[in-house]
């Protein structure tokens, strides 16, 4: 009862102009045959104020403090109200001293069916379900806030994964996939439940040592930056020691084996055969890309 009280006055300070998320959201309506092509902006219109206009925790940012993210929705058929897609949710945050955005969450969802009608208000209530269009929108921009806290600071994160968490739990009693163990092994439920669960911490500890002691130490100590790197990934290996095929660790490469090969095939000069040895372990599916790392 205390989570619940605690998610509706959460919901009563969202009314405010305080926003945390910049977020692009671009809708694909390629794969369907429609005479109706402003429907699907429109959609696009309502999910783009919906994401950046909601006010997800109550602090108030300045536009350049908000996390860039975006989501791609690709229309596989409608008929009438009722859509079929997936989505791709992808968020990066700055590298301290630098230019430079690292991605931090990439995540592709293809169990995202919804009704939709046109002009209707999104509004997001923790406490009920009302639409999977919504409830998915805001399970996946807490998350976007989990991940991004926790590169910050060491779990910080949690309170936002939390509310994740409790969405995913009013979002079943709706009947749409993804929600739920039962509708495979790589879905909404088990991206916060595995990141709850104590088994891996390591992987939340990967995000803040691989970002806040890594990269964002680069620009004044590199050598040491890349280090860090190298332990953050001793990190995700400790994972496949327990579990070799866990769904957080295919995640992280997700969003990282791009960064990873331009960190290691970058200066300054320091052995990283080991490491390389490390990721074809862990990272299989990427070993094409550990094959292009400059040895």
């Amino acid at each position: 009862m205390k989570k619940i009280v605690s998610f509706l006055l959460l919901f009563v300070v969202g009314i405010s102009n305080a926003q945390q998320l910049n977020c692009t959201v671009q809708i694909n309506s390629d794969k369907v045959a429609t005479t109706n092509a402003q429907l699907f902006r429109n959609l696009e219109i309502a999910i783009t104020e919906f994401v950046n206009k909601t006010d997800w925790t109550g602090e108030t940012l300045k536009q350049h403090e908000k996390i860039n993210c975006s989501m791609v929705i690709i229309i596989n058929s409608y008929s009438e109200t009722n859509f079929s897609a997936s989505i791709q949710v992808q968020s990066t945050r700055p590298v301290f001293k630098s230019t430079y955005a690292s991605p931090v969450f990439n995540f592709n969802d293809n169990d995202f069916n919804f009704k939709y009608t046109e002009f209707e208000n999104l509004l997001f209530n923790p406490a009920t379900f009302d639409s999977n269009l919504v409830s998915v929108l805001s399970f996946y921009s807490y998350m976007i806030l989990g991940f991004d806290a926790d590169t910050f600071a060491l779990k910080s994160g949690t309170s936002w994964f939390e509310v994740a968490q409790q969405i995913l739990s009013v979002a079943q009693q709706g009947g749409y996939k993804g929600w739920s163990q039962a509708d495979g092994n790589q879905n909404r439920f088990f991206l916060v439940t595995d990141i709850l669960s104590g088994t891996f911490d390591a992987y939340r500890e990967t995000l803040y040592l691989y970002h806040r002691e890594g990269l964002d130490t680069m620009a004044t100590d590199l050598k040491g930056g890349k280090n860090k790197i190298f332990q953050s990934i001793d990190k995700i290996a400790e994972i496949y020691s327990v579990r070799p095929n866990a769904f957080l660790t295919r995640t992280f490469f997700d969003a990282k084996s791009d960064e990873i090969v331009s960190i290691l095939s970058g200066g300054p000069i320091v052995s990283i055969s080991e490491v390389v040895d490390k990721l074809n372990k862990i990272s299989p599916i990427n070993s094409s890309k550990w094959a292009s790392i400059k040895l």
